[in-house]
């Protein structure tokens, strides 16, 4: 049976993200918003990810591609009150395995989320603390054939080794790779992640939206 995680045990948030740079960000939201709109709605999308892990009272942490000195960044680290780590790695799935390993080794516990899906709320993450409780894993898969979040709290690099990230099969890969682990794992609800133009339907008419304008 696994050990219930206690106070001290509280899952470390990993949120991984792009520095906000015009035509380098969302861009495959281009088409539909331009490049300039593109990279507003993917600082939002960061944004509102941050106040959403920050909320949650776990230990959050920054792990970003690009410049940490950037003055985006550097507001948010100050506004958020968290420390930015660059991601290291050839690709997103070593990327995500060199922060998980890091914190497995001081944690018991981690919680890996991107800044796709403005639906992942502070409760959404409790339930995945809570989960880990249980369970080896946690996913929140995502509508697109992927996840918006991995929960560890086992050594698992299988996960992240050979996925074919970007496609439909991502979640399905993922869960061949936990299984042959011998992890067990819950999945919580799936969520829409914002990456295609027919995704902005799914956008909250809130903030997101008004950061558009």
């Amino acid at each position: 049976m696994v050990p219930a995680l206690g106070v001290s045990g509280a899952p470390q948030i990993c949120v991984f993200a792009r520095e906000p740079l015009a035509g380098r960000v969302k861009t495959r939201l281009i088409p539909a918003l331009g490049a300039e709109g593109a990279c507003r709605l993917h600082a939002a999308l960061v944004e509102h990810t941050l106040a959403t892990a920050t909320g949650a009272g776990m230990p959050v942490q920054l792990w970003l591609a690009g410049d940490p000195r950037a003055a985006q960044v550097r507001q948010w680290a100050e506004r958020f009150a968290l420390t930015v780590h660059a991601q290291r790695g050839a690709g997103l799935g070593e990327r995500m395995w060199f922060a998980a390993r890091r914190q497995l080794r001081r944690r018991r516990a981690v919680l890996l989320i991107g800044t796709d899906c403005p639906a992942l709320d502070r409760a959404t993450l409790l339930r995945a603390r809570d989960a880990l409780g249980r369970r080896d894993a946690v996913i929140v898969p995502a509508h697109d054939g992927g996840y918006v979040l991995l929960g560890l709290r086992a050594f698992a690099p299988g996960a992240f080794e050979r996925v074919p990230w970007g496609t439909r099969g991502v979640l399905r890969v993922t869960r061949t790779r936990l299984r042959r682990a011998g992890l067990r794992w819950r999945e919580l609800p799936w969520r829409h992640d914002i990456d295609r133009p027919g995704d902005l339907a799914h956008l909250p008419g809130h903030l997101l939206l008004e950061r558009l304008a």
